[in-house]
């Protein structure tokens, strides 16, 4: 028994150094958005391209020419938008900011919806108020557009980290408790 506690608190120490280091990295992105956004940016065009290397590769394998053709032109979407991210990412920026906007307002038609099927469902007050929410953050975002480019990416990014890392965190730490 005295191997699997040591175990458990092995690993929990780790988990709690990612979870600080996530929390760290939040709070960074969250004080120094701009950077964070372009960050973000330079990473997503590096995995468009990569992805793009992957249908290239899929276009080998292949059958026929209109599978060989439209896995070359996937290919290269790809990688034009990946090429086009990293060589000007203020653009990039600006570009995923409208993305993420429009995403939220889509997510927040859902969820609506979501909430008002399952209405008479305890708790399902509180999917109206996330929907709203995730409305009015997408509004803010596209009104303040195109301002928002220097903030909107990092900051969400850096919530999200310190979100994660938080929650990491206490999961981590109630782990460790129960193995004392």
């Amino acid at each position: 028994m005295d191997t699997i506690n040591n175990d458990i608190r092995q690993s929990t120490t780790w988990s709690i150094v990612l979870s600080i280091l996530m929390v760290v990295s939040g709070v960074a992105a969250i004080i120094v958005p701009a950077a964070a956004g372009l960050a973000v940016t330079a990473m997503f065009g590096w995995l468009l391209i990569f992805t793009g290397a992957l249908h290239l590769g899929m276009a080998w394998r292949s059958q026929g020419a209109s599978a060989i053709f439209g896995e070359i032109a996937i290919s290269l979407l790809y990688a034009v938008v990946g090429f086009y991210l990293l060589a000007r990412p203020i653009a990039g920026v600006a570009s995923l900011t409208i993305a993420v906007a429009v995403w939220l307002v889509v997510k927040g038609v859902i969820e609506a919806a979501v909430a008002f099927q399952v209405r008479p469902a305890p708790g399902s007050g509180w999917l109206v108020f996330n929907a709203l929410l995730t409305i009015a953050v997408a509004a803010l975002i596209a009104a303040a557009w195109p301002a928002s480019t220097t903030w909107a990416i990092g900051v969400m990014v850096g919530v999200a980290m310190v979100s994660s890392g938080f929650t990491r965190l206490m999961i981590s730490s109630a782990i460790r408790a129960m193995a004392a």
